[in-house]
């Protein structure tokens, strides 16, 4: 049996039988407005993090869900896009796709703004998705593609990127692992499935992004999210697991290189009232600017002695100049 038919049918048990602690318990339940959300869709709520964020969501963007779960998370895009089908979501495995259908005929008793048809549900693969060129103005998947293996991520990459229109994003959240994982670890598929022995370092997450063309990546949460530990895993050293959310941008590629947001400042306090490289970046006396890795290095390749760089927060909330 292959990973893939591990993971599909591990989660059509999910969908039979919510398993409460399949994946993470940090998402947040959005308190919005005239939102609720019912029990049975945060107990199918199989993320990692959230890919949820009102500042993307602006102008009823049209939007994509891959990998559907019990729904929540559609249900919170559904409330900035009131349309009929404003918002596909997609999954492979028929029986999450039907217990979608039944959670959204309970979030329509407990919301009265809310309509089933506001979600255009479909079966697809994420590796060829059923989804026009150029459509989609915000696509999300959460705590999926940490599970596939290196040459089908690079297919759902992509295939993400040829959705998305100019400057769309592609918001997710999934497990990364910074230590090294043996391969009876690698290639155990459950294990993979539910979304432990899959995790990627930030850095080779991030280039896997880049290498298909988004210019712009914007790391948005770094939060502790399991241990595999000796005693119940078959690893010799203690692995600590962490989820990153992270939006992926459909921006042109610089000819420098894709501009990466990693939370790192830069603080001017010099004697003049600001400071110009004449690149683009102006940084107002003691007022600090959000700036991408590279143009960290740059300006620290001036030699400045009036310039604080602060270290990566890897949480990056928007703004600054690149």
């Amino acid at each position: 049996m292959s990973y893939l038919e591990t993971t599909h049918n591990v989660y059509k048990e999910a969908a039979l039988t919510p398993d409460v602690g399949l994946c993470c318990t940090t998402n947040p339940i959005w308190e919005l407005p005239g939102l609720k959300i019912p029990r049975i869709m945060q107990e199918m709520n199989y993320g990692c993090g959230s890919t949820v964020h009102a500042r993307d969501l602006t102008n009823n963007p049209k939007m994509l869900y891959v990998g559907v779960g019990g729904g929540m998370e559609l249900l919170q895009f559904a409330y900035f896009n009131r349309n009929k089908g404003g918002v596909i979501g997609l999954d492979v495995v028929d029986e999450m796709l039907e217990a979608s259908r039944k959670n959204f005929k309970i979030a329509e008793e407990q919301n009265d703004w809310f309509q089933s048809d506001f979600v255009d549900l479909r079966k697809g693969d994420a590796m060829d998705l059923p989804v026009e060129d150029n459509s989609i103005d915000v696509a999300a998947q959460n705590c999926l593609f940490n599970i596939f293996k290196s040459d089908d991520l690079k297919k759902a990459i992509e295939e993400m990127y040829r959705v998305l229109k100019p400057h769309g994003k592609l918001v997710m959240s999934d497990p990364t692992c910074e230590q090294p994982m043996n391969d009876e670890l690698r290639n155990d598929a459950r294990l993979r499935a539910l979304c432990l022995s899959g995790s990627l370092s930030i850095a080779d997450y991030v280039k896997a992004l880049t290498d298909a063309g988004f210019g712009t990546i914007e790391i948005r949460a770094r939060k502790p999210y399991r241990i595999l530990d000796p005693k119940n895993y078959p690893t010799e050293a203690l692995i600590y697991i962490e989820s990153i959310e992270v939006a992926a941008i459909k921006d042109p590629m610089p000819a420098d290189g894709p501009c990466i947001f990693t939370g790192r400042a830069a603080i001017y306090y010099g004697d003049e009232d600001y400071f110009d490289d004449g690149l683009g970046h102006t940084l107002l006396k003691n007022q600090p600017l959000a700036i991408c890795d590279k143009t960290t290095t740059a300006l620290q390749a001036l030699g400045r002695d009036d310039i604080f760089f602060s270290e990566p927060t890897f949480h990056y909330d928007g703004g600054g100049c690149c």
